[in-house]
């Protein structure tokens, strides 16, 4: 978007803006999206909330529980292969 095309927009009587409709479909932000408001020096920012809060690899190893022999990774490739084949007909 070149400086002329800067868009605006108003804050109403209840402090809610509308961000254009050109942004909200190049963001893919649809009704019901959650963000984050950030105030800094240079504005206001605003960035899609994270879905899931962050976790370390510590806190999720050894929760699922498999059975069976360990598959090797050649093993693990022609299993994903097989399913995409099956999925969507095709190699």
């Amino acid at each position: 978007m070149a400086a002329s095309d800067l868009l605006t927009t108003v804050v109403s009587t209840k402090g809610q803006v509308i961000l254009p409709k050109v942004v909200r479909e190049s963001r893919r932000w649809n009704a019901g999206t959650r963000l984050v408001v950030e105030d800094t020096p240079e504005g206001v920012l605003l960035r899609p909330a994270l879905a899931f809060p962050p976790t370390r690899l510590d806190e999720v190893v050894g929760i699922l529980h498999a059975s069976g022999p360990a598959r090797t990774v050649e093993e693990m490739d022609a299993a994903i292969l097989r399913e995409a084949a099956q999925r969507h007909g095709r190699d």
